[in-house]
């Protein structure tokens, strides 16, 4: 596993790291016993940072990593996300009573007295232009509540516009060979600023991981039926916004590319570490076996410059002219 550091926070976390979505929700059913086994592998094999939010199976992922905590002795991060249990989730909605009752409720969840990093929930858009709303965040941070904070956007303009408030420590965003525009003008500056960049949707819901056929089945909970067209959150995080038969078609075109040995699920999280702008990539892992392929992309060899200009190719034929001015 290799480290790097996170921002300004003072942390050095895993470059593939664990997002917990899949495990509290929203992609079919889930086991339990499975995803404790999962989390004990991600730890094994030098994972120490763990994404979550407090929507995530209505806050049972924050209870499944309160447990990992509770189950082992290693020092490891959890970041959790707060603003989205809000209904209707509008800019408004995003005040002291609200922020601060969120943040009591994942204490609890974590059973802990300090969120390590606590994470705006990719509010909308006009929230970045509310600072109030980072005000209650440095409150919050000087009562002890948390730790440090940031935020989850879906936009680029949303991420150049949060890290203008100096205690936004770190943005997630997302950055996969599917979604390749954060690269282009926000990279620069968050590194200028010293921001810590965490790459989530990393493969594309899965699109990446090569496994994904036109046949291919989803339970009526899980995401990649019910938000393709964005019905119930926003498009670009079911599939990197792409229709589904355009990523498959763009799918066959990577897999000329990569290298033998290697699996797309691997390259796909390798690729995006190669950008040294980005702390860590975010997948998911409801199994053991998924989760050890994940942390293998991390100590595999560079990938090289000509495979790295095929694959910008592909993106820019096949993919931008989909997704690169939406989000």
């Amino acid at each position: 596993m290799q480290y790097r550091e996170l921002g300004r926070t003072g942390w050095k976390v895993s470059s593939i790291s664990f997002g917990a979505w899949a495990i509290g929700g929203t992609w079919g059913a889930v086991d339990d016993k499975e995803s404790i086994a999962s989390l004990h592998t991600a730890l094994d094999n030098g994972v120490n940072f763990f994404d979550t939010a407090d929507v995530y199976g209505d806050g049972h992922s924050e209870k499944l990593l309160a447990k990992l905590r509770k189950e082992r002795s290693e020092t490891f991060y959890i970041a959790t996300k707060a603003g989205r249990r809000s209904d209707p989730h509008v800019a408004g909605s995003y005040n002291r009573e609200n922020i601060t009752a969120y943040v009591e409720r994942s204490l609890k969840k974590l059973d802990t007295d300090s969120l390590d990093l606590l994470q705006l929930h990719c509010p909308p858009t006009e929230v970045y232009y509310m600072p109030e709303v980072f005000g209650i965040l440095d409150d919050l941070t000087k009562a002890g509540k948390i730790k440090h904070y940031g935020v989850s956007v879906e936009k680029v303009e949303e991420a150049l516009k949060a890290i203008e408030y100096p205690n936004v420590k770190t943005v997630q965003i997302i950055f996969n060979i599917f979604r390749q525009r954060p690269s282009d003008i926000f990279f620069n500056e968050a590194m200028r600023k010293k921001v810590g960049i965490l790459a989530r949707l990393p493969l594309s819901s899965g699109m990446l991981s090569g496994k994904l056929t036109s046949a291919s089945t989803f339970a009526s909970d899980d995401h990649r039926a019910f938000n393709r067209q964005g019905e119930s959150f926003d498009r670009g995080e079911t599939f990197s916004g792409l229709d589904y038969e355009t990523g498959l078609r763009a799918v066959e075109s990577l897999r000329e590319l990569i290298p033998n040995g290697i699996t797309m699920a691997e390259f796909a999280l390798r690729w995006i570490l190669m950008f040294p702008a980005v702390t860590c990539a975010i997948p998911g892992g409801r199994r053991p076996q998924q989760v050890l392929e994940n942390v293998k992309a991390a100590d595999l060899p560079e990938i090289s410059d000509s495979i790295m200009k095929k694959v910008e190719s592909l993106y820019n034929e096949q993919v931008k002219p989909h997704v690169q001015h939406y989000w």
